[in-house]
């Protein structure tokens, strides 16, 4: 069979130009549609969901706060919580007195005993009145105060170690203030300033007493190193 094409070239073209039209416009409708859809979707979130949670976080805050609000002395609570919180860093930077005795045991000469002691931590000063059995033993006290040094950290704190380029004096401005001498003895009062660091709670400390004496922590006699004022 033969068949022949009687429509002319134009008409050809035409009316696939008006296909792809229609194509384009159904794609464009599709798209435009899906579009629309979206639209509405993202409204519908923003205007309708997000309010309605917006909503119901406002009324938990609410419910909250009034449940926050019925507690007795709440402020009172808050107040102790934070207190708490504070005690940490409090504990960190409090001396520890506690070495006080340990020290003096370790720097007081046997012969010399301590009847009143003044410390104050917050000025690092320090007053100690006592007996002695000659003046020369208090002479002796007062330059191992001033020569004593200390080792912080690793230190093994040896007394006899002479790597010591990087040890402090534990005490300063040692000066012997008054004293007295009779047929029963001497008595004597010293005052001095101390390194903080020797009662500093987040150190390890080690005084390095120099070895010109015979003191209480040598002779176990660390009890007598008190004495009642005479």
């Amino acid at each position: 069979m033969i068949q022949f094409n009687l429509l002319p070239d134009i008409k050809i073209q035409y009316l696939k130009a008006k296909r792809q039209k229609h194509i384009i416009v159904l794609l464009s409708t599709v798209a435009t549609l899906a579009s629309l859809g979206i639209f509405v979707l993202l409204l519908t979130t923003v205007f309708v969901l997000q309010k309605k949670n917006i909503s119901d976080l406002n009324k938990d805050i609410k419910s909250s706060s009034d449940q926050l609000k019925s507690v007795d002395d709440l402020n009172k609570i808050l107040t102790v919580q934070n207190q708490l919180g504070a005690l940490t860093s409090l504990h960190d930077q409090k001396v520890v007195s506690s070495r006080l005795l340990d020290y003096l045991t370790q720097v007081t000469p046997a012969t010399v005993s301590i009847s009143k002691l003044e410390v104050d931590y917050a000025g690092s000063t320090m007053v100690i009145t006592g007996n002695a059995g000659a003046l020369a033993d208090v002479n002796t006290y007062a330059d191992t105060l001033k020569f004593t040094k200390f080792a912080t950290g690793g230190d093994n704190g040896d007394q006899n170690n002479d790597q010591s380029g990087n040890d402090q004096n534990a005490f300063s401005e040692v000066v012997l203030s008054s004293f007295n001498r009779d047929n029963k003895g001497s008595t004597y009062e010293i005052s001095l300033k101390f390194d903080p660091v020797i009662f500093d709670n987040s150190q390890q400390v080690a005084l390095k007493v120099p070895n010109i004496i015979t003191t209480r922590s040598e002779t176990d006699k660390p009890a007598e190193t008190f004495q009642g004022a005479q």
